[in-house]
């Protein structure tokens, strides 16, 4: 069985090499760099599953890597490890590519969590739904229109399954709103935008019965689509 692939950038060696040692053990294959100008010459020839990206790195650092790759590859995950826990630098890291973050210090199973996370999230991606789809405790059928909770079912409209889809292929990451507008509306325009908070409100009223499901908005890059235990 083929591994996934992790490029690990942290310039803390001790630190990282607990890290490199522990993925590995949970069958990784993981190569790790330590400075920044170096990264992008690894990446194209290791052709990573995955990128984990420390902020603070010598040369170059992690958001600029981010841009860099994102040029290459716009769909490969990347995950951010920070000790930066300020808004404004948060923001910049989702603006510059980022796919989700994690704060130091931070436990090895978190990690793994997220890692595991954004790997299924690029499957479901390159693998679209087929039938049903299960989001917590809700069955969303998009070919019949329907959510269903227990026997409860709600008709949905075209523009609200689609939004579905798109937070059921995101879960317990950010997703961007103009990616959202685009792929709803085909335009981000300010007319969709005010469009989508109306469907935004309507979806968390459908989901309210689920308490592990949350829609979080986050100011100037989009939502956080919170499903069970990767919400704490």
């Amino acid at each position: 069985m083929k591994k996934n692939k992790i490029l690990y950038v942290e310039d803390e060696i001790f630190l990282g090499k607990i890290v490199k040692d522990s993925l590995e053990t949970r069958d990784f294959e993981v190569v790790m760099v330590a400075d920044g100008k170096q990264v992008m010459s690894v990446f194209d020839k290791f052709n990573p599953d995955i990128c984990v990206l420390d902020v603070m790195l010598p040369n170059q650092d992690g958001f600029s890597l981010a841009q860099a790759i994102r040029k290459q590859n716009p769909h490969l995950p990347i995950l951010f490890l920070t000790a930066k826990t300020q808004t404004e630098d948060v923001l910049k890291g989702f603006e510059s590519g980022g796919n989700d973050y994690l704060k130091k210090p931070f436990s090895l199973e978190e990690l793994m969590a997220r890692v595991n996370n954004l790997l299924q999230i690029t499957s479901r991606r390159a693998n679209p739904f087929n039938g049903t789809i299960q989001i917590g405790k809700y069955e969303l059928n998009p070919e019949k229109y329907e959510l269903k909770l227990g026997t409860q079912t709600r008709k949905l409209s075209a523009r609200e399954v689609e939004i579905c889809k798109i937070f059921a292929e995101n879960q317990n990451i950010i997703i961007q709103r103009k990616e959202i507008l685009l792929r709803v509306w085909n335009d981000d325009s300010f007319f969709n935008s005010r469009n989508l908070d109306v469907y935004i409100t309507r979806l968390r009223e459908y989901l309210k019965e689920d308490a592990g499901i949350e829609i979080v908005s986050i100011k100037g890059v989009g939502y956080h689509f919170l499903v069970g235990n990767l919400k704490n």
